[in-house]
């Protein structure tokens, strides 16, 4: 049987020619980038270039990213580290209720450490009102953190206009950008940020390396203490071949963003509109227009999520119902709870995010069996069967 791999938000495929250059760095050039014999300085230069490439992708200069374990690692530093630095300026902390757990359980972190945090509502796309922001900040106020584009339901935030009303009031502001680098045009100057994650698996790298953008004179606490890597900023001998193959990715997600975002674009639409074509009672969740290139998520009313996803999975196709991150978790999706959806909804929510070597075949291929499957799901359903009957009212 072929398997068709739609979960790119979770994690993509590692590209080939970023595995190639990996390879020498888990071979004979294993030396560590501290040290000054040849060894030591071949893998030093192989950073320098992979953080040259990096930069490149989020229009930073080179010097102001710095290599993390991944996304998870970077939106910790950036938010730890700067609540530590500017404790003695003020302890409020802003973000929204749909960030991803790395932040959200970091801000939780804080609390327990005499912080305020304001967690910021969001419509029924998906969307922060940046007017929100502003009113939310106070004289106490050190950071505001918010997405990108979400995880979950692909809405891109308006993280420009939030920037220019952070800056205005001179507060730091981080935005945790995994799912975006990589994938839509993003310029670090034009948006007004000060620290923004990265994370390498998100766009054909490597698992276990990210990156954090540490905009130059800004003043963050570390995370990690120990010896004087990344410019003393991030102790730990550097994962070289992971870095190397994060630049590779990053190099080629610059050189062919335009025409992947438009080829994602098209197979998202026409995969939305085959599925609204085809099946009754389903919702796109996210906003229509502002989402992600290959992200749909939709709530498939009368179903359960878990079930829809191993009936996919029989028939070939690895999909999921929300983040990665959370699907040990028999609670529904909290960002769909927030964007207003009842719990019995957000159960019946299937994610599917295409990736560069999907095709129309493989969207085709979807389409032809999801609706078969839903209507045996629902077939079991009590609720279908008490909505035939006219007993209940649904969203």
């Amino acid at each position: 049987m072929k398997r068709i791999y739609l979960d790119h938000n979770a994690t993509t495929p590692l590209d080939p020619e970023a595995l190639k250059v990996m390879m020498p760095y888990l071979t004979e050039e294993f030396g560590n980038a501290s040290s000054i014999y040849e060894k030591g300085r071949v893998t030093k230069k192989a950073i320098a270039e992979a953080r040259e490439k990096v930069a490149r992708l989020i229009g930073a200069q080179s010097d102001e990213v710095f290599f993390t374990g991944g996304g998870t690692e970077a939106d910790n530093w950036a938010i730890k580290g700067a609540a530590e630095s500017l404790r003695d300026k003020g302890n409020h902390i802003i973000t929204t209720v749909i960030e991803h757990h790395a932040v959200l359980h970091t801000c939780e972190y804080l609390k327990e450490h005499g912080f305020e945090v304001t967690y910021l509502p969001v419509d029924e796309y998906g969307l922060v009102d940046p007017e929100a922001v502003k009113q939310a900040i106070t004289d106490q106020t050190i950071l505001v953190s918010v997405m990108y584009a979400n995880n979950e339901i692909g809405t891109i935030e308006p993280v420009a206009e939030i920037g220019k009303i952070v800056k205005e009031k001179n507060i730091l502001y981080h935005i945790d950008a995994v799912q975006a680098v990589g994938k839509i045009p993003v310029d670090v100057n034009a948006i007004g940020v000060d620290l923004l994650s990265m994370s390498a698996h998100k766009l054909y790298g490597p698992k276990g390396v990210g990156a954090l953008y540490i905009r130059k004179g800004t003043q963050i606490k570390n995370l990690i203490h120990g010896g004087a890597q990344e410019r003393m900023r991030r102790a730990g001998t550097e994962n070289v071949a992971g870095i190397v193959g994060f630049g590779k990715a990053a190099e080629l997600a610059f050189d062919h963003l335009s025409e992947t975002e438009e080829r994602l674009t098209q197979l998202r639409d026409k995969l939305l509109n085959g599925m609204m074509e085809k099946m009754d009672h389903v919702r796109l969740n996210g906003h229509p227009i502002h989402r992600l290139p290959g992200n749909v998520n939709v709530s498939i009313e009368f179903i359960e999520g878990e079930s829809l996803l191993i009936s996919l999975d029989m028939k070939g196709i690895s999909a999921s119902s929300g983040s990665a991150c959370t699907s040990g978790s028999l609670d529904p999706s909290h960002v769909l709870l927030a964007i207003g959806l009842p719990h019995e909804i957000a159960h019946g929510s299937l994610r599917v995010t295409l990736g560069k070597e999907n095709t129309e075949a493989d969207v085709d291929y979807l389409l032809d069996i999801l609706p078969e499957i839903v209507q045996k799901l629902r077939a079991m359903s009590p609720l279908y069967e008490a909505y035939l009957k006219g007993e209940g009212n649904r969203v």
